[in-house]
């Protein structure tokens, strides 16, 4: 169990897909950068082998956690991580009801 207080510690928000590829020589990488209200942000996550188009993701908007400690996978450094539901093992997507300012905070 964690208190509200730890709970507010976390910096989710809205992000909107501004582009998404996958990682050259990387099976299950893909780097993605978010719009998160004026700033960009380049997300790495081992979604590839469960995403095939990428092109449809552009524009979409998804909650990001934001202040976890980059990480450097294949020499690309990822500044958040990318919320999604986890069925059987499969990333599952989150995306908001409506379209909604980037950025937005999610509590």
């Amino acid at each position: 169990m964690i208190t509200i207080d730890d709970f507010k510690k976390l910096d989710i928000r809205i992000g909107t897909v501004v582009s998404v590829e996958k990682i050259p020589e990387a099976d299950k990488l893909l780097k993605f950068i978010f719009d998160i209200g004026g700033e960009e942000r380049q997300i790495l996550a081992g979604m590839a082998e469960f995403i095939t188009d990428l092109d449809s993701l552009v524009g979409k908007q998804m909650p990001v956690l934001l202040n976890i400690e980059p990480r450097t996978m294949r020499g690309l450094v990822s500044h958040g991580m990318i919320m999604a539901a986890d069925v059987d093992g499969t990333p599952i997507l989150l995306f908001p009801q409506k379209e909604i300012p980037a950025g937005s905070v999610v509590m």
